[in-house]
This record gives structure tokens, C-alpha cells and sequence, in this order.
């Protein structure tokens, strides 16, 4: 199959191109992230580098390192997706500190918000490690 060859490569555009739009929310828009959006920035910005030099060394053993990041932004995602979604949910575990964490700062076509668009990327780039060969069967 030949999309495994490209794999490592897509999970890192796909890495990039999150960290780029998470700084573009903050940065240029001045949408000031909640305490979830933290954390998901936490995990998503290393995976922009760790993904980078594992293209530039076409090293597919990173996988090992990368998928627990990508799973477990994911969940966080989820979780923070609940919040903004799912009446009630976010009174299990307010935000106490700055910007409310069930806040929509963009609500396009009525479900695609900043912590789903993360979730996207957490879960691309988990596909992408999930099918990317390892460097023993190559």
C-alpha cells in the first residue's frame, strides 16, 4: 500500500499545521486559550519537532513516543469538545482560572469549534502512526 510510505510526512504537516493555526487563534485573532486548550497545546507543539526530525531521519520507530501524545491529546480534545457541547458537562470540572473552558471563540457550521479541530489532528496523527511501517519490516 502506498500511502504507508507517506505517512510519517502527513502526520507531521498535519502536526504543523495545528501548532501554526492553534498560534494563529492566539496570536493574530487574540483568542486567549482556557486551561484545556493549554494542555492540548502542550501535547500537539512537541509533535510538530519530534515528527519533524523523524521525517528529516525517516526514523518510524518514533511511533513509540508519538502515539502516547497524540492518544491522549485526543481524549483531552474529547473531553474539552464535551464541555462545549453536551449541556451540564462542563459543571463536572469548570475551568477555576482565566477563560472558561466551555467557551466557543469560533462554532462553525454548528460543531467544528477550536478543541474539535484539535481532536481532528490528535486522531490523524494516531492514524498516521497507527499505519506507519516499522523500520524492522522495511
Amino acid at each position: 500500500m502506498r500511502i504507508r510510505e507517506y505517512t510519517l510526512y502527513m502526520a507531521w504537516i498535519v502536526a504543523v499545521v495545528a501548532t501554526l493555526g492553534s498560534l494563529y487563534f492566539s496570536e493574530v485573532l487574540e483568542y486567549i486559550p482556557c486551561e484545556l486548550c493549554w494542555y492540548q497545546r502542550i501535547l500537539m507543539y512537541p509533535l510538530s519537532i519530534i515528527l519533524g526530525i523523524a521525517v528529516f531521519k525517516g526514523d518510524t520507530s518514533i511511533k513509540k513516543y508519538v502515539l502516547p501524545l497524540s492518544i491522549f491529546g485526543g481524549c483531552i480534545s474529547i473531553f474539552h469538545y464535551m464541555e462545549q457541547k453536551v449541556p451540564g458537562f462542563s459543571a463536572i470540572r469548570p475551568c477555576k482560572y482565566g477563560v472558561p473552558c466551555n467557551v466557543d471563540y469560533i462554532n462553525w457550521l454548528g460543531f467544528i469549534t477550536i478543541p474539535f479541530l484539535a481532536l481532528i489532528a490528535f486522531t490523524l496523527i494516531t492514524i498516521m502512526m497507527i499505519l506507519t511501517k516499522s523500520s524492522s519490516s522495511k
